[in-house]
């Protein structure tokens, strides 16, 4: 099954904000959201694509240091597995995901503004 991770990163420029990395063809794809994501249902997060990562940055847990991309403390707030229920990957996607805090079906729907992460039913 693949594997999803979020990373709590602080950010010297940035601030604090969460990646939601899902692994999708040999790569995590990324988005950065502002505020913690949503553990229950009727709660949106706004998330913003980011560059893609490699595998093995699912792991990462550590300090960026100063004068490279991201420099700030990064540590890992979730992780798991998850199942690909839907998957137009210009539009939407639908997964069910296996983590302590991320459990059950979570959708991303591309919006105007960026994607929309969000608890489903």
């Amino acid at each position: 099954m693949p594997i999803f991770v979020v990373h709590e990163h602080h950010a010297k420029k940035a601030g604090l904000h969460y990646d939601l990395r899902l692994e999708i063809d040999n790569v995590l794809k990324s988005w950065a959201l502002r505020k913690e994501p949503p553990t229950t249902h009727n709660v949106k997060r706004l998330c913003i694509p980011q560059p893609d990562h490699e595998l093995s940055y699912a792991n990462f847990e550590g300090e960026i240091p100063e004068g490279q991309y991201g420099a700030g403390t990064v540590k890992i707030w979730d992780k798991g597995e998850y199942k690909i229920l839907e998957y137009d990957p210009d539009k939407k996607m639908v997964v069910y995901m296996m983590g302590e805090k991320l459990r059950g079906k979570y959708i991303l729907i591309n919006t105007s503004r960026g994607w929309l992460f969000f608890k489903g039913k």
